[in-house]
């Protein structure tokens, strides 16, 4: 599914070209200070690594191949698992 640049967040799996080839990244943070370009810091797989990790930037109107929407846990899962029940 396509989305654009600025409907991108934290947790969401997109395919880009990172480190010199087109693969599977998820978004870390997504910083927009002057909102002529979206910077995505990303890292590749499902769990962060420093070693790869890195920083994408892309136009706002940019269209990204999303692969999948990352899904927000309900407030009272969060707080059931931060309590232990």
């Amino acid at each position: 599914m396509k989305i654009q640049a600025l409907d991108i967040r934290p947790g969401d799996r997109i395919i880009a070209y990172f480190n010199n080839k087109m693969q599977l990244c998820t978004v870390k943070y997504v910083s927009n200070p002057d909102l002529t370009n979206i910077t995505l810091s990303v890292f590749v797989g499902e769990r962060y690594r420093h070693s790869s990790s890195g920083t994408i930037t892309f136009k706002p109107e940019a269209l990204l191949e999303l692969k999948e929407k990352h899904k927000q846990q309900e407030p009272s899962l969060v707080a059931e698992t931060v309590n232990g029940t």
